[in-house]
């Protein structure tokens, strides 16, 4: 048996051969996806198959050395074999089964078919892009590179690889494509060949055939500024490619290896950037600059890998035992990057010669745009080659451009260069040269979104101290500009400069230590008391105050007295306007009763005390006391400081979302009342100190206009408190002559009128109003008729008082009322005249042959009698319209003969541009 089972040794090498092979049966492989008899593994038993197969293996190993030591030592008996046998089992028991792998939570899952990894492993690599669609709109414009980057649907990186491929077996072949691609984005339909790349000396004379060629067709639009439906994307899939072309050529190297491939690049597309005709030269120069980013990336990216090699080597041969092998194999990588690195150098200046240097100053706007975009690109992604003096030039001389979109997007560049706060010594020197146009720009450029976006650089180059303090206040008057948009891009920059004022006033008062001693802690409650938030406030008038300028402050108060008729509706001063900007940039605005509490401190004791003059208090109350203008100045800002702050409680009534909720409308509505109940007190005590100036007082009745007077209908005694209010409004209004305080009484008498509940209140104290004025003008008009001494000033401050409260009240009744008792000289038509018959005849008494000292005033007084009549007309046909719509019968028509006949006795007797014919005309 044993016989049997084990072949016969035999001396020929043909029947060794075949003896030393394996017993074991072969079969042809079968593949997963062929045999149905095959079923898949769980992911859990593939340990018990992999020791089968390596005990199966094992098995055939023993067998095969049972083979050889039988041929060798003759046939086996059979203690031999169990010999054997033994030894292959003991053999078998030593071999180690395979390590088990860890157990994890994951439950068992069946084997699914995915994607192998590349090399067993998944990379950690940038997001993938997204493949990009077909393009339905162009799909059948071209073909080539053309189709495949955009009617296929390839994505830019698989066509450059392509392209990279094909360039290898025909380069010729490769090029030709990739100049036709660049035609085709220009939108022409013209083609080279294969001859017109291999002769690169004739490319410009073959592109002037084209251009011929294409002005023949009369081609107005192309693909890169086209708004017709497919091209949204156009610009970015044509920069896209052209970069994954020298990313996929810089990876395999062609870049490197073949100059020749980048050098008829240039040699086409260059060229092209230099047409006459736009398309042409504005698609070139884009790819250019596409390329050039590209490279700025590539050439970041080895300067990175060199820098690090070169540490490397560094470390290498500070060691002890120094390996020479690894610091020339580090050097040989080195020398590679410099290499490259110059290669790439060579290119971009290339680039930049021929292309920038002559595009950066084109007639077409959007071309500057793109290279100033370009540029700053550059700067960012390669900053060791771009960020020099000579480079950055190129962005000072586009501040001056006459497109306000460049001299945008500059704008926009810069920025972002001045925000790298570890390259602003790079910028020592440009900002040196080009600092004058960027405040030039701040203040006078012509549009108002590249001044907000200057100020907002110039706040940027401020932080880097490279500004000098001129500019910074001419950048700070700004807050008193027109423009809204501006004011608002100032407030940062200006709240900065009260802030070092502030901290340059504290170090003269002795630091925190001397702001401690004087002031102490601030009270919560007392705002009364001083504190140090006043300084801050004494900071912000003198700031304001600094800035301001006679001219413009003037400018408004000569359009009221040119043409008082027609100015009808309130408008903010300059203050307000600044104090709107201002308000989120300096917190101390919005605590209004802290300023309030200033502005009524009595300051003068620090002046009087002269003993304790060296104290910290004296000497903080000193440096907080106001002038004049100061107090005006903080007078608005307290009134937009409260405006803001009702503002605020009512838009908290919502949440983000726009709902409403009850908790919220509490808080709301309580701090609503609690700024009514402290302004209601505070009105009257400001106009105590501040009433006897015009300029103060008409800025504290501003603050009348702010007060919500619903408050005062669910307050308890709130109607006594409004009507000291309103007595303390009236006595502003009777004792004032000054029609800025006029108007601002008339104003508030107005606004207390919109509320019902309190109208019978406001009734009575406007009441007492018209019979005082009323009175005044019959009794100085009798004077006047009886040919007695009058006072000409207290007659027209009358008829001044008489029209603004006929711009606010009902007066035909008062007008129509007869007058009082008929004096000696009088006839009876005269003893009956009523006040509009008496402000009519001081139109129509208007002369020119007065006195110089009182021509002011009678044309003042003219003018306010004419404003005065025109209310009055303008109540009447109310009243009358309001009788038609009731069905009432209309008694009486209004006699406007006499008004007529004195309005052209005034334009017939004054000059044409004179301030009373206007207000007559």
């Amino acid at each position: 048996m044993a016989d049997s089972t084990i072949p016969q040794a035999s001396s020929s090498p043909s029947d060794e051969t075949t003896r030393r092979k394996s017993g074991r049966v072969k079969h042809k492989p079968v593949f997963l996806q062929t045999d149905p008899n095959l079923s898949i593994i769980p992911n859990g038993n593939t340990k018990r198959k992999r020791t089968t197969e390596v005990e199966e293996a094992d098995v055939d190993n023993l067998d095969s050395e049972a083979s050889d030591s039988d041929g060798s030592d003759g046939d086996p008996d059979e203690e031999e074999l169990k010999e054997k046998r033994r030894k292959s089992r003991s053999k078998k028991g030593s071999i180690k089964p395979a390590a088990k792998k860890p157990k994890t939570s994951q439950p068992r899952t069946t084997s699914l078919p995915v994607r192998p990894a590349i090399n067993g492993a998944k990379k950690s690599s940038k997001p993938r892009r997204p493949r990009a669609k077909p393009n339905s709109a162009m799909a059948d414009q071209g073909t080539g590179l053309f189709a495949e980057l955009f009617a296929q649907g390839h994505t830019a990186d698989a066509v450059a690889a392509e392209w990279i491929t094909q360039y290898d077996r025909h380069n010729t072949n490769a090029m030709c494509e990739l100049v036709n691609l660049v035609l085709k984005c220009t939108g022409s339909d013209s083609e080279v060949n294969v001859h017109d790349i291999e002769d690169p000396d004739n490319a410009a004379s073959k592109l002037e055939d084209l251009q011929e060629e294409y002005q023949a067709k009369r081609i107005t639009d192309y693909p890169l500024v086209s708004k017709a439906k497919g091209y949204a994307s156009f610009r970015s899939t044509v920069t896209g490619f052209f970069s994954a072309l020298i990313r996929t050529a810089h990876a395999a190297g062609v870049l490197y290896s073949d100059i020749a491939l980048i050098e008829n690049i240039e040699v086409w597309v260059t060229t092209m950037s230099s047409s006459s005709i736009r398309p042409f030269r504005h698609t070139a120069t884009v790819i250019s600059l596409a390329m050039q980013s590209a490279l700025c990336s590539v050439y970041s990216e080895i300067a990175d890998g060199t820098a690090n090699s070169t540490r490397q080597k560094e470390g290498e041969q500070k060691r002890k035992a120094v390996n020479k092998d690894r610091v020339a194999s580090i050097q040989k990588r080195v020398d590679e990057g410099e290499r490259k690195l110059g290669m790439i150098d060579t290119m971009m200046e290339n680039i930049f010669n021929a292309v920038y240097v002559h595009r950066y100053r084109d007639v077409d706007p959007k071309i500057r745009v793109d290279c100033v975009t370009a540029l700053g690109r550059w700067i960012t992604a390669a900053p060791d080659k771009f960020f020099t003096a000579n480079y950055l030039r190129y962005l000072g001389w586009v501040l001056s451009d006459t497109s306000a979109p460049t001299r945008m997007e500059v704008v926009k560049q810069l920025s972002k260069l001045y925000k790298r706060k570890e390259d602003i010594g790079r910028l020592r020197g440009f900002t040196e040269r080009f600092r004058p146009r960027f405040v030039e720009m701040a203040v006078r450029d012509a549009e108002p979104n590249i001044r907000a976006a200057t100020i907002e650089l110039l706040d940027l180059v401020r932080e880097t101290g490279l500004l000098e303090p001129d500019d910074i206040d001419s950048v700070g008057r700004l807050v008193f500009d027109s423009e809204e948009k501006v004011r608002k891009a100032v407030a940062g920059f200006f709240a900065k400069n009260i802030d070092d004022l502030y901290e340059s006033v504290v170090e003269e008062l002795g630091g925190e230590e001397g702001m401690a001693e004087a002031v102490g802690e601030d009270d919560p409650e007392d705002f009364d008391v001083p504190r140090k938030s006043w300084l801050k406030l004494k900071c912000l008038a003198e700031a304001l105050q600094l800035y301001s300028s006679e001219d413009e402050e003037d400018a408004e108060p000569e359009l009221q007295k040119a043409h008082p008729v027609l100015v009808g509706a309130e408008t903010d001063s300059r203050f307000t306007l600044a104090a709107q900007a201002v308000y989120q940039g300096v917190p101390d605005i919005k605590e209004w009763q802290v300023l309030a509490g200033y502005l009524l401190y009595d300051n003068s004791s620090a002046a009087t005390n002269g003993n304790a003059s060296k104290s910290p208090e004296y000497l903080f109350r000193e440096r907080c006391q106001l002038n004049e203008f100061e107090e005006v100045l903080l007078l608005e800002i307290l009134k937009e400081s409260v405006k803001q702050r009702l503002l605020e409680a009512v838009e908290s009534e919502t949440d983000k979302k726009g709902r409403k909720t009850t908790a919220r409308a509490e808080e709301a509505r309580e701090a609503q009342e609690n700024v009514a109940v402290h302004l209601a007190e505070i009105i009257p005590r400001l106009l105590r100190k501040f009433g006897a100036n015009p300029t103060t007082a008409a800025v504290v009745l501003r603050l009348e206009h702010v007060l919500n007077l619903e408050i005062f209908e669910e307050l308890r005694q709130g109607s006594t408190t409004y009507a000291s209010l309103l007595d303390d409004i009236n006595k502003q209004f009777l004792t004032h002559v000054d029609q800025g305080v006029l108007a601002e009484a008339s104003n508030a008498i107005l606004h207390a009128r919109t509320f019902e509940d309190l109208q019978e209140v406001t009734e009575s104290k406007l009441q007492e109003l018209w019979t005082d004025t009323i009175s005044s003008l019959t009794a100085l008009a009798s004077a006047r008729n009886d040919g007695k001494e009058f006072d000409l000033v207290s007659l027209c401050n009358t008829v001044a008082r008489i029209a603004n409260l006929a711009s606010v009240s009902d007066c035909v009744s008062f007008f129509e009322s007869e007058s009082g008792p008929p004096s000696k000289r009088s006839t009876r038509e005269e003893t009956t005249s009523s006040p509009a018959s008496i402000l009519m005849g001081l139109i129509a008494s208007d002369c020119l042959e007065a006195d110089d000292e009182e021509a002011q005033e009678r044309s003042q007084l003219t003018m306010d009698a004419i404003k005065a009549i025109l209310f009055y007309h303008m109540w009447l046909i109310r009243s009358i319209q309001t009788s038609i719509e009731a069905n009432v019968p209309v008694s009486n028509l209004p006699e406007t003969d006499t008004f007529a006949s004195a309005l052209f006795t005034v334009m017939n007797t004054r000059p044409g541009t004179d301030p009373v014919r206007l207000a007559a005309a």
